[in-house]
């Protein structure tokens, strides 16, 4: 049985990573793209697990690393940053392992 993510050694979660890795070029390139989602989806919550949620900061901005735009940050619980889109009112969770660099305030 699989430990989940939060129980796993740094080492461990390499191990997965480089699992899901191979998982999921193995989907792509067989044309399975809900496969390639859910391999996709572990590899980003397994690099989360591999981050310290304490170097980032709530408050601020931040671009996101697979998609335009950015996303507030207004705490954090866990691997999971809580905040806003860009253009956006609604309370959403991210895992860290998707915020990138921190962007300027638009005043």
């Amino acid at each position: 049985m699989k430990k989940k993510y939060s129980q796993m050694t740094e080492q461990e979660l390499w191990e997965e990573l480089a699992d899901v890795n191979e998982k999921s070029k193995k989907a792509e390139q067989l044309g399975n793209p809900s496969e390639f989602a859910v391999y996709e989806q572990k590899r980003i919550m397994a690099e989360a697990y591999l981050l310290n949620p304490d170097d980032f900061m709530s408050g601020q901005r931040y671009s996101l690393k697979q998609e335009a735009g950015t996303f507030f940050v207004k705490y954090y619980n866990g691997v999971f940053a809580w905040g806003y889109r860009e253009q956006s009112d609604k309370l959403e969770a991210l895992p860290i392992s998707l915020l990138g660099s921190i962007t300027p305030s638009s005043i």
